[in-house]
């Protein structure tokens, strides 16, 4: 099975680069319209703004899901402090220790996007006694905006208000040997993968077996992105990323098949057939069990729907931080999940 690695890799780079912190929408809609656009789908939304692609199946008595997260961790303004600098919300598994000095930019509900980075309260090892020893979390850093600002009233004259939403600089890159570097690998990487899929059904003129639901979440980074799902649906694949660590088998050249989460057991017979269409399609491919994991595929029975869950996806380094990732796990992600679409 070939795999359009440049045209997938140019998509992830889109994707990446635009801005869809969690809650955060409008843009990332218009991208993937677009992108599912020119390849001959339309887009439906429901109420929690999760964007779908149906596709019928031969057999129309099953749907399946297959989720991508559309969502990234970032923060969210909460405070703007006497001299400027903006107090933040953390929204998802946010790494403190990794994003400062870190561009950021903050998203109005005016439409104006302004620019800052990401301080330590004690910025300077020049100056602070504790700039090394002091933590790093949500009451102890701050946005240094990058506007002649000098108290808060400059800065809510700019527009800015408690609840923007602010996204972080993700700095793609792409290495000579196979690699692919970035804030935000965790979901656009598998996102890039389902468009892949949906090109491939569309070119090589293919029908999924049953009716099948590609599904886009926007807030699975918090925890209900899968919460909710369409009654037909009795199956949920949610893409994601798999864990790389001393308890894991995953690495950045496999697939990741989740076993289990922080919730619950990913269902036996719905893993072991994603196992054995892997094995079947030459996936490299392990299998693992993660503790402070979750997707939307558990969202969605710890919610109570009635669907059965599994969860795979591209192995991950440095997750929720500076991430990285092989175009090899990527075009297998491809190849599992094309199969499964494909299977009875």
């Amino acid at each position: 099975m070939m795999v359009k690695t440049e045209e997938m890799l140019k998509n992830l780079e889109d994707l990446i680069n635009t801005p869809s912190v969690v809650g955060f929408y409008l843009e990332i809609h218009k991208k993937l319209s677009e992108m599912v656009g020119n390849l001959g789908y339309e887009l439906e939304f429901d109420n929690k703004r999760t964007a779908y692609v149906r596709i019928p199946g031969k057999d129309s008595s099953k749907t399946v899901c297959v989720g991508a997260h559309l969502d990234t961790i970032g923060l969210q303004v909460r405070h703007v402090m006497e001299n400027g600098w903006i107090e933040v919300k953390n929204l998802g598994g946010v790494n403190f220790h990794n994003i400062e000095g870190e561009n950021v930019y903050i998203h109005t509900r005016s439409g104006k996007t302004y620019e800052g980075m990401v301080i330590c309260k004690s910025h300077s090892t020049h100056v602070f006694d504790d700039a090394r020893s002091r933590e790093r979390d949500m009451f102890n850093e701050a946005i240094l905006l990058d506007e002649d600002v000098s108290c808060a009233k400059d800065v809510y004259d700019l527009g800015i208000e408690h609840g923007d939403l602010i996204s972080v600089e993700p700095r793609f890159k792409r290495t000579e040997s196979g690699f692919v570097k970035s804030r935000h690998i965790d979901d656009k990487a598998m996102v890039a993968a389902a468009i892949e899929v949906l090109r491939k059904l569309k070119e090589e003129n293919l029908t999924p077996f049953y009716n099948t639901l590609f599904a886009f979440p926007i807030f699975e980074e918090i925890g209900h992105g899968g919460s909710y799902v369409p009654s037909e649906v009795s199956e949920y694949v949610a893409l994601d990323i798999g864990l790389i660590g001393p308890d894991n088998h995953g690495s950045e050249k496999k697939v990741s098949i989740g076993a289990s989460d922080n919730y619950s057991p990913y269902d036996w017979e719905l893993t072991t057939k994603l196992i054995n269409l892997a094995k079947e399609n030459n996936v490299h491919y392990c299998v693992d069990t993660y503790y402070r994991f979750g997707s939307d595929a558990t969202a969605a029975i710890r919610a109570g729907n009635n669907v059965t869950p599994a969860v795979f996806g591209v192995g991950c380094m440095n997750s929720h931080g500076y991430e990285r990732t092989s175009v090899q796990a990527i075009a297998d992600c491809v190849k599992l999940t094309k199969a499964y679409v494909l299977s009875e």
